[in-house]
């Protein structure tokens, strides 16, 4: 992958992204809707612990919607499942963002390849506490992005029915959507890129 920086500075003539320090590698530095600044990059294996304790802190419902399952604490296993990216077949873009000094995972996109002819399968998962500022939808944006450069020519998103953060941002982002006729607790919704 090429390396993305769209740093720029701030009035005191300081890179805008030096809050996040020296980046190498692709990225990029966002605003949301709120004004507040994520950093957006492929998950690293240095995340690994990020990413458990961005799953433990969602709430149940949250974490029911993502992994379609009920748990408390993420177990090794589904962290080496999620932290196994190739950053072609299998993506991860993992939003960043200071807390109390630190960095924190506020929100995750991923993307996996089904087997089938050049579609891959898509999840976007945002912190309770950063939702209705945009992420989500930037998140995708990116991932879909990364999906076309990549080859694939449909992404699908088999969710909760009653899943209505994904059904809106489906929606709004040009999926078509469907009720799964195997399971009627589920809804499929593709898009062609």
């Amino acid at each position: 992958m090429s390396s993305v920086n769209r740093s720029s500075q701030n009035d005191h003539g300081v890179p805008a992204d030096a809050p996040f320090g020296a980046l190498t590698g692709t990225h990029w530095i966002e605003s949301l809707n709120d004004g507040s600044r994520v950093l957006v990059r492929p998950l690293r294996q240095e995340d690994r612990q990020r990413e458990r304790i961005f799953i433990e802190r969602l709430s149940p419902p949250s974490r029911r919607f993502r992994f379609m399952d009920t748990f408390k604490h993420a177990s090794p296993e589904l962290l080496d499942q999620l932290m196994d990216v190739d950053n072609l077949n299998q993506v991860a873009l993992v939003a960043l963002a200071h807390d109390d000094g630190e960095l924190r995972e506020v929100g995750i996109s991923r993307y996996g390849a089904t087997g089938e002819d050049r579609q891959c399968e898509c999840a976007v998962t945002v912190a309770d506490d950063w939702r209705q500022r945009g992420l989500g939808v930037l998140l995708m944006r990116h991932l879909i992005g990364q999906a076309r450069q990549n080859g694939f020519r449909q992404m699908i998103s088999i969710d909760a029915i009653d899943n209505e953060p994904m059904s809106k941002l489906a929606n709004y982002l040009g999926f078509r959507s469907h009720h799964d006729m195997r399971d009627p607790t589920q809804v499929s919704h593709v898009l062609d890129l």
